[in-house]
């Protein structure tokens, strides 16, 4: 048994640096996955940072990649900021990694 295994519901704290959104040349393409930073994880969001808009899809990104239901991802500091924390219910620690490790892989 792994040590967060046992866990069946835990509160997990993500910090994210998002990128601004850029103009795509390719639309039609996938988000870039995420990228391991030294105390953070990078990811690239393709929404204006305007009227919450690209905190809004920073969050639907984030509950796909981690297979979580939306209501169970919320940002816990940094809403006005490049700088995030998000929060995720309901999920263990190797879950996160696991999920994390998979979408870099695309």
């Amino acid at each position: 048994m792994t040590p967060s295994s046992h866990l069946q519901s835990a509160r997990f704290l993500l910090r994210l640096l998002p990128s601004p959104s850029t103009p795509n040349p390719a639309p039609n393409l996938p988000p870039s996955p995420p990228r391991f930073q030294r105390d953070s994880v990078g990811v690239q969001i393709d929404a204006p940072a305007k009227d919450g808009e690209a905190n809004a899809a920073l969050l639907d990104y984030i509950s796909s990649v981690l297979g979580v239901k939306r209501r169970q991802v919320s940002i816990g500091s940094g809403s006005k900021s490049r700088d995030k924390v998000v929060v995720v219910e309901e999920i263990t620690l190797q879950s996160v990694f696991d999920a994390l490790n998979k979408a870099s892989k695309c």
